[in-house]
């Protein structure tokens, strides 16, 4: 297992619009690789610890991401997990409103369903590293990369790493009848 080297965008070598990493703290060696479906049930854990930034899912939901998205990759750093992204490209099988309103709107994209940290992590860069190695294993002929920001809860700090990194919003989207409201994000790359 190798670890972890930025690939600050191979499609553009300068980093995303408005990061700073100089305000990260963290000297931690993180290692990323594909996750294993022995990983599911750690994953899920973390994933749940964050809910409502991300929404709750079950374990058999986590293994058909495991089995399905066309990222699925897990940070390390001494063999503890200390962050997750999945991604995925248009045609899953995956009925997700913010996915599907993505689908409708793009021809092709790299969406990030979810990233998730844990706290021992946070502030380390790492869900920057995330994102640009997500970047990185996405074909060249994709132009954009979305996501969604939660507005209602608001999830601020999300906004602002999201933001930072130069995503912008492009529609808004009322979910759960109309209890959420998330902000659509691109980032053209």
């Amino acid at each position: 297992m190798a670890h972890y080297t930025p690939n600050f965008h191979k499609k553009n070598p300068s980093h995303f619009a408005g990061s700073d990493h100089s305000s990260y703290t963290s000297p931690m060696l993180f290692n990323l690789r594909d996750v294993s479906h022995t990983d599911l049930d750690a994953v899920l854990e973390l994933n749940e610890s964050v809910v409502p930034a991300v929404n709750s899912i079950t374990i058999e939901q986590m293994r058909w991401f495991a089995d399905q998205a066309a990222y699925f990759r897990i940070a390390e750093d001494n063999d503890r997990l200390a962050a997750f992204l999945i991604g995925l490209r248009p045609g899953s099988d995956y009925n997700s409103p913010n996915y599907l309103w993505f689908c409708r709107h793009y021809d092709d994209f790299g969406y990030v369903d979810r990233v998730a940290v844990a706290d021992h992590a946070r502030r380390s860069g790492l869900a920057s590293k995330l994102y640009d190695d997500f970047r990185a294993n996405l074909p060249d002929s994709i132009s954009v990369m979305t996501c969604e920001v939660n507005l209602k809860p608001p999830n601020e700090s999300s906004m602002r790493f999201h933001e930072g990194m130069g995503f912008h919003q492009v529609g808004s989207l009322a979910i759960d009848d109309g209890k959420n409201e998330v902000a659509l994000m691109e980032l053209k790359l």
